[in-house]
């Protein structure tokens, strides 16, 4: 099967072009090949941790059993089960069980008879087919290690073994197809172990549309239903990342707020301006979380870092109003008026400022190409939420400062001097 490259992203338009689209029908085309196992994946988010996009599932037999076919047997069950969940998209394992091997029998009489060593046996059967390391040699300043096997012409076959002699004490050469016997049978090719554990690793991803949080709750329902008793299983890779920083982005956002708060406490050399200004941070998570949702965005990382910026920004114009109030206050305008005022004079500024971030946001919500999920996420965070703060603010921050101005007042009046 040849396929040619991808046409550039101007030409592929539409959601029927993404690449989850390209995979899903690429899975329907590929599950037709009954030669081969074949699973078109996304690569890692993260270079390095796992080989595949998506979750990593780790199954786990922590009864110890001998038989990997009863491993074998809990997968099958286990991944059907996901397949059938509708918040998982594809769950597969590379994992198999049925890979043709022999094994070889030495029959450790006759070669007691035959005066044969069955150290030597197993040393030519391991130079022969498996290679064995002699030295390293220097040759124009580069070390090369050299290895004695046979040629692949003569270990292609299992009855190439039979060519094969070893030495007796006695001196004689003996066939080892005189003393072992090959033995058809089937196994897995290589068997895996997680923290101690026999393992098998199962990758998948969401379905379209749901976020990758949801798509481990639903394996891990999946697993309590299914999983009998003595097997068990563990994340890895992105999955267990993501499971131990969860919960860190309400930390990482309270500490941004605090962060800006202390900043604004050490400028005005008192706490209640920064408290009114950081009043006129939820308007623009309002807004951030508000343009999410109208576009069928998760709230996910690159949302988050959105969030985090959004209190710069949105403190931002709330600064101006209330620096400029304060202002008024000093030259003797009462409260109310002084707010008002200040608000109507801080129009032009906040409104110049808040179109041209509009602007400079607005092509990452309208961005193609290689990684526009991304970057459509993080502009529609940012960009709905210093729309709706911009506008919002000219209202709320007014109205904000003279209540928090007056009953502050009335419970703190100013020292006399």
């Amino acid at each position: 099967m040849i396929f040619s490259p991808l046409k550039p992203f101007k030409e592929r338009p539409g959601p029927q072009h993404s690449a989850q689209a390209v995979i899903g029908k690429l899975w329907g085309k590929f599950s037709q090949i009954p030669e081969a196992n074949i699973f078109p994946v996304n690569p890692p988010a993260i270079r390095g941790l796992g080989n595949f996009g998506g979750f990593v599932y780790q199954l786990q037999d922590q009864q110890g059993s001998e038989d990997i076919n009863k491993l074998v047997q809990v997968m099958g069950q286990l991944l059907g089960a996901a397949n059938q969940n509708p918040a998982i998209g594809q769950a597969f394992s590379r994992f198999s069980a049925n890979t043709p091997q022999f094994i070889i029998e030495v029959n450790r009489n006759k070669a007691q008879a035959l005066q044969v060593s069955i150290d030597d046996i197993f040393s030519t059967l391991q130079t022969a087919l498996g290679s064995r390391y002699v030295n390293d040699f220097t040759l124009q300043q580069r070390t090369y290690r050299v290895y004695v096997q046979a040629d692949k012409e003569f270990r292609a076959n299992p009855q190439d073994i039979n060519q094969l002699y070893v030495r007796s004490q006695n001196g004689q050469m003996v066939p080892l197809s005189n003393l072992v016997t090959l033995t058809p049978t089937t196994g897995a090719q290589t068997i895996s172990h997680y923290n101690l554990y026999r393992s098998i690793e199962i990758n998948g991803s969401p379905a379209p549309g749901v976020g990758s949080g949801t798509a481990l709750q639903a394996m891990e329902t999946v697993s309590k239903q299914v999983l009998p008793p003595g097997f068990g299983y563990e994340w890895s890779g992105t999955s267990l990342e993501e499971l131990d920083s969860a919960g860190l982005a309400p930390i990482i956002f309270g500490l941004g707020l605090l962060f800006v708060f202390l900043v604004l406490a050490a400028q005005y050399e008192n706490y209640i301006d920064p408290f009114i200004i950081i009043l006129a941070v939820p308007l623009a998570i309002l807004g951030a979380l508000t343009a999410q949702l109208l576009r069928g965005f998760a709230n996910d990382v690159y949302c988050q870092i959105g969030l985090v910026m959004l209190i710069g920004l949105a403190s931002k114009n709330a600064i101006l109003i209330v620096e400029f109030a304060n202002q008024l206050r000093d030259e003797g305008l009462p409260l109310v008026k002084a707010a008002i005022e200040a608000a109507q004079e801080r129009l032009r500024p906040i409104l110049m400022t808040a179109v041209s971030t509009l602007l400079g946001i607005f092509p990452l919500v309208v961005a193609t190409g290689a990684g526009s999920g991304s970057r459509q996420s993080l502009g529609t965070a940012v960009f709905g939420g210093m729309l709706v703060a911009s506008f919002l603010s000219l209202f709320v921050v007014p109205i904000l400062y003279i209540v928090v101005k007056m009953t502050t007042e009335k419970f703190l009046p100013k020292k006399s001097s």
